[in-house]
Formats: C-alpha cells, sequence, structure tokens
C-alpha cells in the first residue's frame, strides 16, 4: 500500500447495462477512503445520480465534471477527509 497520491481509479459503466450501473458505482463509493477518489465515465450527464448521492450521502463527496459531453461524460468523485 502507498501513501503517495496517485491517479484515481477509473470506471467506465458505458460498457455495463444501464441497470447496473448504480449498483456497481454505489459499491465504488461505499469503499471509498477519506481522501480518495475514482473518475466515472458515462455516455451521458449523470446528474440523477449525483441528486442521490447528495440524498445518501449530505455532505461527503465532491462532484467535479472533467469532460461535460457532447458524448462522454467525466466526473471526479471524492470523499473528503475526515477533520482531524
Amino acid at each position: 500500500m502507498s501513501d503517495s497520491p496517485s491517479t484515481p481509479d477509473v470506471i467506465d459503466v458505458r460498457v455495463l447495462v444501464p441497470a447496473e450501473r448504480h449498483a456497481r458505482i454505489f459499491a465504488l463509493v461505499d469503499a471509498l477512503k477519506p481522501g480518495a477518489s475514482f473518475l466515472l465515465v458515462n455516455d451521458h450527464d449523470p446528474k440523477p445520480l449525483r441528486y442521490q448521492l447528495e440524498a445518501e450521502y449530505p455532505g461527503e463527496f465532491s462532484w467535479t465534471y472533467v469532460e461535460q459531453g457532447p458524448q462522454v461524460w467525466r466526473v471526479e468523485i471524492a470523499k473528503f477527509a475526515k477533520a482531524a
């Protein structure tokens, strides 16, 4: 295990059937350590996912668009580090 910063893991949900996408993403969110992030790649704006994250984990994650279509959306989802 390395303590050095690294590039976030990438999950490309375009290869998954739509019914599996949110379950896979929420499994990653649940496993995310404070201060860590992953890059979500999708074929449409995942705005409904953002609302669901904010409802289930209020104030725990950041959501940063890296690319906003028209064919590919990339969003970095990061779990905030807890204040000591």
